[in-house]
């Protein structure tokens, strides 16, 4: 369950055997085609056969049925390539485009079951003597079939590095219940911390923090959530912890909290950072926002459940009571990738007196679940001015001045998703424009609609929040972290 499906041995190992199988196929069928085909054909009155036009046809037929292979690869491919694109940008099936990596995958995909469609019927035709050669190039034909759809779901997963580990694709977690560890209340602040950590005298802590699962009631909301987890540092796991700062992240959707886990490479993460930083890290907690992979709450309080209340009033609440995090705002960031960045940038202007930073990576415009006009309807009992309000821009122009000042936006996206650049840019301009203490914006080069791009993002945007919480400075500047470009 711990394999991972983006690196490693399985990946390899599939490509590889795939590659093989393919060599060995072109072998097989240039051997069933021509070892079987009429010799050379001349023309005068001592040869075993007249060179006719019928039998310079037969003559050729190889060839033809060589030149099929890619003829059908190639129509394949095309046929893909359209499919792909107008799920993918045409009508937008997935809410975002996937990307021009992930279309050509797809249609190199298609590509290789055209031509292995074409090798079955080539060999299938052949009636010449050499039947074994066709069994054989029927045979790795066929099997090649599941293995090239194998290596094209790899390439794509490898692209979005949405399932990191076999166990990601059927909901395995490895994790234990937050109930398992003794969690102790905050005896000291982080500057006390890091002060007998300079002396050598920091309490005892493990050498890695632990990821953890944990059902957070919905007290207040009564929203319908899945379970929750939860990353304790290593100073969180002290008998005298300090009171951390915390990092709210949401996972898009479809998505979950153990997929962001995942897929955003948390513990690794925030284990390197402790590390350099005497065990101080943030918490992080990754709530449920929308209570099944197929259900878009829009984290609003809505027809539909009351997301909002429940990220915002239950989750914050059972954390502050539960963990040993702090309770001032400047202390609290929120984030998320995809339909959790939008829900970042809804709800942080909605509740200054909560989160004092904003992460949110390849966010929307706006909440998306159809038509403005669906929404309206499904979603807000018919009032529009609801639906209005939860839109970023507007949550972030109706700021008061002085809670906007306290506020701070690290917002990325992958270079490739040109929508998520723009909207990004966008919302960073209304930041501005409501007076939002400080905007940062960042480009992530070679990636696109993507985890990639989220754990680009992420990585300094870790230093920037623990700079702002008193964790500790920031050694670069953010421009100076790797896979990076940020924009002016």
């Amino acid at each position: 369950m711990q394999v991972s499906l983006v690196h490693g041995v399985l990946p390899w190992t599939v490509f590889a055997v795939t590659a093989c199988a393919a060599v060995a196929l072109v072998i097989s069928l240039v051997i069933a085609l021509f070892r079987s085909a009429p010799g050379k054909f001349v023309d005068s009155a001592d040869s075993p056969a007249p060179c006719t036009p019928a039998s310079r046809a037969a003559a050729f037929r190889p060839v033809r049925s060589v030149l099929a292979v890619p003829a059908a690869a190639l129509a394949a491919g095309l046929v893909g390539l359209l499919l792909a694109w107008f799920l993918s940008d045409g009508i937008m099936v997935f809410g975002v485009s996937l990307g021009w990596p992930v279309i050509i995958a797809a249609a190199c995909g298609f590509a290789g079951l055209g031509a292995l469609t074409a090798v079955i019927v080539v060999a299938n035709r052949r009636r010449a003597p050499r039947a074994v050669a066709r069994r054989v190039t029927r045979a790795i034909a066929v099997v090649l079939i599941p293995l090239t759809l194998l290596a094209t779901g790899l390439s794509i997963d490898a692209t979005f590095g949405e399932y990191q580990t076999v166990g990601s694709l059927v909901g395995y977690t490895p994790y234990a219940s937050l109930e398992s560890v003794t969690v102790h209340h905050a005896s000291m602040t982080v500057a006390q911390w890091r002060a007998a950590a300079a002396r050598h005298d920091a309490p005892d802590h493990p050498a890695h923090g632990r990821i953890l699962t944990v059902t957070i009631p919905n007290t207040k909301s009564h929203f319908q959530a899945r379970k929750a987890m939860v990353y304790l540092p290593p100073a969180a796991l002290a008998k005298t912890p300090p009171r951390l700062p915390v990092m709210e992240l949401l996972a898009g959707q479809p998505g979950s909290p153990g997929r962001l886990i995942v897929a955003g490479d948390i513990a690794g993460m925030m284990n390197a950072y402790a590390a350099t930083h005497d065990g101080l890290a943030p918490v992080v907690v990754v709530p449920d926002q929308n209570g099944a992979d197929t259900h878009n709450s829009l984290c609003a309080d809505t027809s539909q459940g009351d997301a909002e209340t429940y990220l915002t009033r239950d989750v914050v609440a059972w954390a502050k009571r539960t963990l040993p995090v702090a309770t001032a705002p400047r202390m609290w960031a929120i984030g998320g990738f995809s339909q959790g960045g939008t829900c970042t940038t809804q709800l942080a202007p909605r509740h200054p007196d909560l989160y004092g930073a904003m992460l949110p990576v390849d966010g929307e415009l706006k909440p998306t679940n159809g038509s403005v006009a669906e929404m309206t309807r499904n979603y807000f009992r018919g009032r529009r001015a609801d639906y209005d309000a939860q839109v970023p821009v507007n949550a972030l122009a109706a700021l008061d001045p002085d809670d906007a000042g306290g506020l701070a936006l690290f917002a990325g996206a992958g270079e490739r998703d040109t929508d998520s650049v723009r909207n990004m840019r966008t919302i960073a301009a209304a930041a501005r424009k409501a007076g939002v203490s400080e905007v940062t914006e960042i480009v992530v080069p070679g990636t696109g609609h993507d985890w990639h791009a989220v754990q680009a993002v992420w990585r300094p945007g870790v230093d920037w929040f623990g700079a702002r919480t008193g964790l500790g400075a920031m050694t670069k500047n953010v421009g100076d972290y790797p896979q990076v470009e940020v924009q002016e």
